[in-house]
Parts: structure tokens; sequence; C-alpha cells
């Protein structure tokens, strides 16, 4: 039965571990898709991001600052897209929008995670419709509008040429169509080649708060913990219905070798009391004829004698033969109502004698209460009690019968002023054959204590103050 349950113990403690690992697991996998689809919003807005840049090209790759920058500022959303970078060759800043980015380390393309966002950097495809640089790149260039051609169409704006072939003479414009790529016409090569070199974009970064993995990390958290701890729950759940079973199972093969034993037990009984009746008749025949011998005046003396002390050890033997007997008779109850002062009145009557000979004063203070008992069986209890409390004083002591109701329970309490009970015998003196008193046969509170225990009531041994003993029985039911 131990292999059993360490092996039951063992395998749901396996269960539970495996499902916590696997929780860890799903949790893990569930803050890997939660940043997966974070990068995937990223790349979506990258390549947003990349048309839009290129819908602003004007002159072959030249991007205005102006309406760039105001592109940008439209794709900013809080909680969504926190800012927006365009980089340079150098990864210096060109174009940005939304909250300032801090220099990071960051490589030409990929994704940076911090503790607050994550970082995309993307480089800047373009197509072939741009400058080409001295690396052999073709990158767009970032430029603010020209000094008064805010209000031209685009169309114009094209078409605008400086005829440079007479320095001397005032400029003279000329309007084309289909301007070909390289330097603005209100640039010199000089300034071209500076601002390409700073405002060329080379790459752009995106951050985005991780704001929401934090949050899909932090629910799933709590589902799993919530998760494991309805395991382990289930699994002590388990465990402990496990030992509930087999102690319920232990204690039922208890119970039966129990009942099996009180079975022989009685049986024994039966058998003892009967041979206990059976020895009674050929004692009595004994005493009887000690009896007779002893009243024969022919008998010298010392036979007299002799059959008088077999006389006196018939009626002890025959007393005690008759205390077992009514020891080991069945306890039946057959509960009624009963008057508790009517009882102590007569079984005070009954040991006037033993009482008067010691000089020894009842006193009787129960009051007009009925009480549910086994009158015969309750009577014998009452007699057994102020016998053994008369038998343990000395002369001129005195006895006390008291009883009070309290919750519909009546408390009744035997009395004396005695030398009383030491603290280790107060258990027991209601074993069978243990007694102080050298007449006694060791059965009068063990018959007490069986017919208190088949009424279901309760009884015990306590000092009397400031001497004595006093015997008291609780949970007896008040009749109203």
């Amino acid at each position: 039965m131990k292999n059993r349950a360490a092996l039951v113990y063992a395998l749901l403690s396996a269960l539970c571990f495996a499902f916590v690992i696997w929780q860890v697991a799903e949790h893990k996998r569930v803050v890997e898709a939660a940043r997966q689809n974070l990068m995937s919003r990223g790349q979506a807005i990258t390549g947003t991001l990349g048309l839009l840049i290129r819908s602003q090209r004007r002159w072959g790759g030249i991007i205005s600052q102006e309406r760039l920058e105001a592109v940008l500022a439209e794709l900013i959303k809080p909680g969504d897209v926190e800012s927006i970078a365009l980089l340079n060759a150098e990864d210096k800043i060109v174009v940005s929008a939304g909250a300032p980015l801090r220099e990071f380390s960051i490589p030409p393309a990929g994704v940076t995670w911090t503790e607050e966002r994550m970082l995309l950097a993307n480089l800047v495809d373009l197509g072939t419709n741009a400058f080409p640089q001295p690396d052999g790149e073709r990158r767009a260039i970032v430029l603010p509008d020209p000094p008064g051609l805010g209000s031209r169409t685009n169309l114009e704006r094209r078409a605008i040429a400086i005829d440079s072939t007479n320095n001397s003479g005032p400029e003279r414009r000329v309007f084309r169509r289909g301007w070909p790529p390289g330097r603005p016409p209100w640039m010199s090569r000089e300034e071209f080649e500076t601002l390409s070199a700073q405002k060329g974009l080379h790459s752009f970064i995106i951050a985005l708060p991780t704001r929401p993995v934090t949050e899909a990390a932090s629910a799933d958290l709590w589902i799993r913990v919530v998760l494991c701890l309805l395991a382990l729950g289930t699994a002590s759940g388990t465990a402990f219905a496990w030992r509930s079973f087999q102690r319920s199972t232990d204690l039922e093969l208890r119970l039966i070798k129990a009942s099996e034993m009180n079975l022989h037990l009685k049986e024994l009984n039966l058998a003892a009391a009967g041979l206990a009746h059976e020895t009674r008749n050929p004692l009595n025949l004994i005493r009887g004829l000690a009896q007779f011998i002893s009243k024969r005046d022919e008998a010298s003396t010392e036979t007299r004698d002799n059959a008088r002390a077999i006389v006196e050890e018939s009626d002890r033997l025959s007393a005690q033969l008759s205390e077992f007997i009514n020891y080991s008779r069945p306890r039946e109850v057959r509960k009624g109502t009963v008057d508790l002062a009517r009882i102590s009145s007569e079984v005070t009557r009954a040991l006037s004698y033993d009482a008067e000979e010691k000089a020894i004063a009842i006193g009787i203070n129960v009051g007009s209460i009925l009480i549910e008992a086994d009158e015969q069986l309750f009577r014998q209890t009452l007699f057994n009690l102020l016998l053994n409390a008369i038998q343990a004083v000395g002369k001129n002591a005195s006895v006390s019968v008291n009883a009070h109701v309290e919750d519909g329970e009546v408390t009744l309490d035997i009395s004396d002023t005695g030398p009383g009970v030491p603290v280790e015998r107060r258990t027991e003196i209601f074993k069978p054959y243990f007694t102080t008193n050298e007449h006694g046969t060791g059965l009068g509170l063990a018959v007490v204590r069986q017919i208190v225990l088949a009424h279901g009531w309760k009884i015990e041994c306590l000092p009397n103050d400031p001497v004595g003993a006093t015997f008291r029985i609780t949970h007896i039911r008040a009749k109203a």
C-alpha cells in the first residue's frame, strides 16, 4: 500500500511539473508571437514609408524637406509609432518626426530591442530614379524648397533653368520639359556636392513602443500563473483525496477487524457470564454445607471456625460473581422521564443504614428536575456512586447530591469530604477491578461508566473544594 501511494504521489508530481514546463514554453511562444507581430507592424510601416518617400521625389531624386516632414508627422501616432528618422550615410539624422531619438549603435538594417521601444532600421531603396553617388549607390537627397518657388506648379519647377553661357549678362530663365537628373539649377556644383553628403538618404529608423508586447506578455503570464496554481491545487486535491481514500480503506479494514474482535469478545463475555452463573450453584452448595457444619455442636471448635471462614469467603466470592455478571450484562437503554429528586430520595433511604453507621450526613439539592434516562440503570448508577462515596469517607463526613440545568442539559455532581482521588488515578478508577478499598470488588465504578456511556453521557472525577472528590455526570438531557 505504501509503495502504491508513493507511486501515485510521484506520478502527480511529474504531471504537475510537466504542466508547469508546458506553460513556460507556451508563455515564451506567446511573447515571441507578440514580438513578431510588432516586427510585422514595423515592416508594414517601413514599406508604407518607402512608398511615401518615392512619391515625394522631384527632379529625379530631390525630395522637398518641408513636404517630407509633413508626411512623416502624419505617420506619428501615440502608442503606435513614436518617432521616425531619416539618416545619411554617416548615420546622421537628416529628417525626423515625433520624439527625438538618442544616438544608438544601430546596424544598417535590422531590429534593435530596448526596454521601452523597438528600433527598426531599413535601407532607403528608390530604384534608379535617384542621383548616383560616388560609392555607386543611388540615393534621394532631401533639400528645402528654393526661395521664390513656393507658389509655382510642379511643371513650372521642373522647367526652370538658368542659362549659364552668358556669365556677364543677367540671368535668363528657360523652361524645358523633362529636366534631366542632376543638380538643381539654383545651386552651384560645390553646394550640391556638400548637401549631397549631408542630406543624401541612406537609411531610416522607426521607433515603435514595446507596450503591446509587454501587455500581452503580462496578461499571458497571469493566465499561465493561474493555470499553474489550478494545476497545483488539482494535484494537491487529488493527493489529499488519495490519502483520504487510503486512510478510509485502512479504517474500514480496522473496523472490520474490530467488529470481528468485538463479536469475539461478546461471545467470551457471554461464556464468562455463563461460567460465573454456573459457578454460583456449587458455591451456594459449599456455603450451605459449611454453614451446616458451623452449627453442629459435636463439631470441634476449629472445625466450626473453618466452616464459618468458608461461609464468609463464599459470600465474598458470590458478591464478586454477582458484580461480574452485572458488568458483563449488555446494557439496553430504555429511556423515559425520570424524577431526579424522587430517585435520589429512594437511593438515600436504601443507604441510610450505611450512612448512619458512620454518622454521615447526605444532602440532596436537585430541585424539581426531570431527566431523560433509563430509570433502573440511573438508579443503579446513583446507588453505586453514593455507596462509593460512603465507603471512601470516614465518620462524621458529609456526602451531597447537586444538580443544575443549563441550556437544556443537566449536570449532576456527587461530592464527598473524604480523602479525594489523586490526579494520576482519576482515570484508572473507572477501569474494571481497580479499587482502593480492600473490601471492594473494583467493578462498581466500571459499571457506572458503562451505564453513563450507554446513555451518551460523560463522567469524570474532579477535586472537591476544599477536600474530597466529586463525580460529575454531564450531557444529561432535561425534560420540559
